[in-house]
């Protein structure tokens, strides 16, 4: 009897937890039939199962890495390169010492003369030239040319092969060129730096009344002492005197690293040439209009004088008017007047276009004139 009343509430509650099982949505029960497929399956696939093996492993030998990794040994290649022509560039570059500073200079030819900047040998009383191999020798000034801040030594005697630097055409020098400068920079003699020509044309001025034109800008570290060397590009050939470094305005007038500016080497050879033959230079070879100008405000260089007799005066150019093109090359400012200018020459005729005060525009043509010695 009383496992009878066991048994009934054992069912009893099995059937409550059925009926509740059931009330859940989204739950279904296995048929008999499904159970019994399950069941069947498991047992067999118990039945079927292999253990693989893991594979063992293996050692595998890496060699290890000697000598260059293979590649193309272009960065090898123009390594070298630099290192060549630093080695020739630095027998071509000499250390100038005066009585009161030093600076650098270029051999020019084997009979002693040397090209430096002007402002180098400028009142010296005494000048000696010391060459790659240490030695020192007295020289003298042949002439001096400030406008164009060049100068030419001549060494007393020598009992030392020199080897005449070679010039490039630096109007084919573009923005990107890789460059090296070789000078003597805080006196430490045959130092190379390494950079690119940031631009072309800069006009600078560089105090006492004398302005630079046509200069190309360099970010290869120019310092104290360089001024006179020589800027070299990947021929091994110089495409400007190295001469003076931009003022940084957040440093109270220090040099700003990485912005120094050379004298173009068509200037340099020009120059050079002309005191070397005479003592004293004749012809600038330098093309010019007859105008001095400023900076416009609204854009282009304002015509603030004209030389009379000059090329601009010829072609009825009146002060006030605004360059705002030549030859189909915009100009911006004065700065840009000057750069356009450079890539042409004495008796090129150009087309010059004028802003004029009326707000009309009007194009004239110029036949330009060689720049004079003295300027305006």
């Amino acid at each position: 009897m009383r496992n009878s009343r066991a048994r009934l509430l054992i069912l009893s509650t099995s059937l409550v937890l059925l009926l509740a099982a059931c009330s859940a949505p989204g739950i279904r029960f296995a048929t008999s039939s499904e159970t019994a497929q399950a069941t069947t399956g498991k047992a067999a696939a118990s039945a079927t199962t292999t253990t693989i093996p893991a594979p063992a492993p293996t050692a595998t030998t890496v060699p290890p890495i000697t000598g260059n990794i293979p590649g193309s040994g272009a960065l090898t290649q123009f390594q070298d390169t630099l290192r060549q022509i630093a080695a020739v560039a630095q027998t071509e570059v000499v250390q100038v010492n005066t009585d009161s500073g030093l600076g650098s200079g270029i051999v020019l030819d084997t009979a002693g003369d040397i090209v430096t900047n002007a402002h180098v040998v400028a009142g010296a009383a005494s000048l000696t030239v010391k060459t790659n191999d240490g030695k020192s020798y007295a020289a003298s000034l042949v002439g001096s040319f400030a406008q164009n801040d060049l100068a030419v030594l001549k060494m007393s005697s020598v009992d030392v092969k020199l080897t005449p630097a070679k010039f490039a055409d630096s109007s084919k020098v573009q923005v990107g060129d890789v460059v090296l400068a070789v000078g003597s920079p805080f006196g430490l003699s045959d130092t190379v730096t390494e950079g690119i020509v940031s631009a072309t044309g800069r006009t600078q001025s560089e105090g006492n009344g004398v302005t630079l034109n046509d200069l190309i800008q360099t970010s290869a570290l120019i310092n104290p002492g360089n001024s006179g060397g020589a800027l070299v590009d990947l021929n091994g050939q110089v495409i400007g005197i190295p001469t003076l470094s931009a003022p940084d305005s957040q440093q109270r007038g220090q040099p700003a690293a990485g912005i120094g500016f050379a004298i173009s080497s068509n200037q340099v050879v020009s120059v050079s040439q002309q005191l070397v033959a005479n003592g004293s230079v004749t012809h600038t070879n330098r093309a010019y209009l007859g105008i001095s100008s400023r900076d416009d405000q609204a854009g282009g260089a304002t015509v603030v004088s004209v030389v009379s007799g000059g090329p601009s005066d010829k072609a009825g150019v009146k002060s006030g008017w605004v360059v705002t093109a030549i030859g189909g090359h915009d100009v911006a400012d004065s700065n840009g007047l000057s750069q356009v200018l450079s890539g042409y020459k004495p008796g090129d005729k150009v087309s010059v276009t004028f802003r004029l005060p009326d707000g009309s525009t009007k194009t004239v043509t110029v036949t330009l004139g060689e720049r004079p010695i003295t300027t305006p």
